[in-house]
Formats: C-alpha cells, sequence, structure tokens
C-alpha cells in the first residue's frame, strides 16, 4: 500500500500543473483586473495601476507570470521569493498586506484553526455529510428493505425532490419559511459559535447529497438482496438482523463509498452560493469575493486547495475500497 500511496500523491504534482495552467489562462482571458476599482469602488488612475503592476510583477509578459507563480522570481530587491513549489500562495491583492496562506488559513487571535476561512468550510463540508450519511444511507436501506410500500414511495419522492431541485432554490424556499416566516433562525446570525445558526446551512448543503446516497444506498441493497450468497445465508439459519448487517448492507456500501469521498470534496467546494447566501465567513465566499475583484492570488490559491481536496477524497475511496472488500488489493 505504501508504494500505491506515493505513486498516487506524486500524481497530484502534474494535476497541479495542469490545473494551474488552465486557472491561470482563464483568469488572465477575463476582461478587467485587480486595479480597476479601490476598496471605495473609485477608479484608479493610470499611474497607480502602473505602480501597481510593477510592484506585484503584473508587468511581466505571462509565461514569466506564471513561472513565478509557480516556481518563483527575483524581486524588486534582487530576493529570491520561492513560489507555489515552496507552498507559497502569494499576496492578495486586494486585501493588501496579506498573503493567502493568512487570509485562508489564520484564524482571528485567541482563536483555534477551526475559526479560519478553512476551518469554517471544513466544517460546514464535513456536517453537511454527516447529515447526508446518517440520513441517506439508513433511507436507502429502508426503503430496500420495504421495496413497494408507502415508505418507500415517500422515500423515492424526498429523494426526487434533493436531486432535483437546487441548493440555492432550496435555501431560499427555507429562509422564508424558516427565518422570514417562522423567525426561528436569522438569515444572517451574528455569530456562528451556536449549534442553531449551523442546522440550515448543513441541511441545504448537504440534502442534495443526501438524496444521491439514499438512491444508490437502495438501488445497490436491491441488488444485494438478490444475490445467490444471500439466500445462501438465510438457508443457513442466520438471523436476518445478521443477513441484513453483515452480509447486505456491508456489500452494498461499496458503491456508496464511491460517492463519499468526492461527494465530501463537492461540498467543500461546492458550498460558495450557500457561504454567500447566509454571510458564512467561509473560504467558498472569499473565492466569489476574489472573482468578482479579480484578486489573481486568491483565485489561484483557492482553486488549487480545492484541487488538492478532490484528488486526496478520490485517494481516500481507494482505500476504503480495500476494508470493505477483501478481494479489492492496491498494488
Amino acid at each position: 500500500m505504501g508504494k500505491y500511496l506515493i505513486r498516487r500523491l506524486l500524481w497530484l504534482i502534474p494535476v497541479i500543473i495542469v490545473v494551474s495552467g488552465i486557472t491561470f489562462i482563464l483568469m488572465h482571458s477575463a476582461p478587467g483586473g485587480p486595479w480597476d476599482r479601490d476598496t471605495t469602488a473609485r477608479q484608479v488612475d493610470q499611474n497607480t495601476q502602473r505602480i501597481l503592476n510593477e510592484y506585484y510583477g503584473l508587468d511581466k509578459p505571462l509565461w514569466r507570470q506564471y513561472v513565478a507563480y509557480v516556481i518563483g522570481d527575483f524581486n524588486k530587491q534582487g530576493k529570491f521569493v520561492c513560489g507555489l513549489v515552496c507552498g507559497n500562495l502569494g499576496p492578495s491583492y486586494r486585501m493588501r498586506g496579506l498573503t493567502i496562506q493568512q487570509i485562508l488559513f489564520m484564524p482571528p487571535e485567541g482563536k483555534n484553526f477551526l475559526y479560519s476561512r478553512f476551518g469554517y468550510s471544513m466544517r460546514l463540508g464535513v456536517f453537511a455529510l454527516l447529515f447526508a450519511v446518517a440520513i441517506g444511507i439508513p433511507a436507502g436501506v429502508i426503503a430496500a428493505l420495504k421495496q413497494n410500500t408507502i415508505i418507500d414511495y415517500v422515500s423515492l419522492f424526498i429523494v426526487t425532490i434533493g436531486i432535483s431541485v437546487p441548493n440555492f432554490v432550496m435555501a431560499l424556499f427555507l429562509i422564508i419559511l424558516f427565518a422570514s416566516t417562522l423567525k426561528w433562525v436569522n438569515i444572517v446570525p451574528r455569530s456562528w459559535d451556536e449549534v442553531s445558526v449551523w442546522v440550515l446551512p448543513t441541511v441545504i448543503l448537504g440534502f442534495g447529497t443526501m438524496a444521491r446516497t439514499a438512491r444508490l444506498m437502495r438501488g445497490s441493497m436491491l441488488e444485494v438482496m438478490r444475490m445467490d450468497y444471500i439466500r445462501t445465508a438465510r438457508s443457513k439459519g442466520l438471523a436476518e438482523r445478521v443477513v441484513v448487517l453483515r452480509h447486505m448492507i456491508k456489500n452494498s456500501l461499496i458503491p456508496v463509498v464511491t460517492i463519499l469521498g468526492p461527494a465530501l470534496a463537492a461540498l467543500v467546494t461546492g458550498s460558495f452560493i450557500i457561504e454567500t447566501m447566509f454571510g458564512f465567513p467561509g473560504m467558498g465566499r472569499a473565492y466569489v469575493t476574489a472573482i468578482g475583484q479579480r484578486d489573481y492570488s486568491m483565485i489561484m490559491g483557492t482553486t488549487l486547495i480545492y484541487a488538492v481536496l478532490i484528488a486526496l477524497a478520490n485517494l481516500s475511496v481507494d482505500i476504503v475500497y480495500s476494508f470493505l472488500d477483501p478481494r479489492i488489493r492496491l498494488d
């Protein structure tokens, strides 16, 4: 397994190069730049733009800007500044004086890492995944065991809603219901330290994943229930509870695990709409703001973090496979 992990981790290098190259090209192809407006939305004069471009190296050819970001370059003082290969995501063009690492990973004074932007987004993604697993897997199992009953029909109806309705549409509906009408929650809470304010964003973000998990678990269970080894287990006199838990569910989880790893990365990377709607202090909201402000370093850094998360999620799925099914080997 060690050689397999090393080989897969080495594949991250070309992935990062390709993702960074595509992002860099698309980013600079878009009209506008980071100096079009200052923080007060006023037009920045040409002389100031020229000075800022020289200071941040944006006056150089695009190929040299890309090499400087990935490998590094010499600054005005003749000192070599290492780039992405050293873990340096660059300075922010809009939040001047701060690096991308500080913006995304540094918590407020007196707080721990979980209160950083990345920590907030990761917590929201994990909570949404736990909600999806805790509801989706049991719902799929029960629907399969109660096939063609009212329980199965209700489950399929909810699953269809979860798959069909986009999360931002569901967010608007639930905000109107629970925040505007019932007054149970605040649309934009003053503090995210209370557990109750996490419930609505977690449910909205994880509902689609929950629906897909339940549908896949139901289909997998129905397939496994018809296998010969299930009939053999029952013919041996095993209790139905043992047959369901030990044989049906365990073997049905393999296709479900396939989506759960990338689902966590997708929940973290796809939370920017929910974060923006709820004023959530996470990484996704900073990403959306950076796109509007053409903060090139923030766009590049956040995109690369998302790419690494998705790659690691796919790797984790392969590892879990070997524990669920002994026939699967990683060598």
